[in-house]
């Protein structure tokens, strides 16, 4: 199986409520998100014309939409968290959560806003989502 590999950046800020250390402040982070996408087909001999797999264009209007441009320069915070900080409740740029807004729940929104949304004959097949250049969250298929 050929797969494709297409980095990411973002910035977002976020606060993680009832974290026993510095996550329960308001802090930000520069992501860098990886989206690895394969052939839905066993490639044997070489990849038919047009000679690629999926447009790198299209892949990143698609990325950028579903997920870029609802994270960048934002705050996401969960419905807890603004219980008990409502004095944030009226920011600009703000981004209501059901769950907390962990490097883990990123991933798995992520994953579900792609999954659906990709070209015919393509599959995601994995992400990793850096929040700082030592942790990561990662899933494969």
């Amino acid at each position: 199986m050929i797969s494709l590999t297409k980095i990411f950046h973002f910035e977002m800020a976020h606060a993680i409520d009832n974290f026993p250390g510095v996550c329960q402040y308001i802090h930000g982070h520069s992501y860098k998100l990886h989206v690895t996408f394969s052939s839905k087909h066993d490639i044997e001999k070489y990849v038919k014309s047009p000679g690629y797999i999926v447009n790198f264009e299209e892949l990143k209007e698609i990325i950028k939409a579903e997920i870029i441009s609802n994270f960048d320069h934002k705050l996401l915070l969960s419905k807890n968290y603004l219980k008990t900080n409502p004095e944030f409740s009226n920011h600009g740029n703000l981004i209501v959560w059901d769950a907390e807004p962990t490097l883990e729940n990123l991933l798995v929104y992520i994953r579900k806003k792609l999954k659906n949304k990709l070209p015919q004959g393509v599959v995601l097949s994995g992400l990793k989502i850096f929040e700082t250049d030592e942790t990561f969250a990662e899933w494969k298929l």
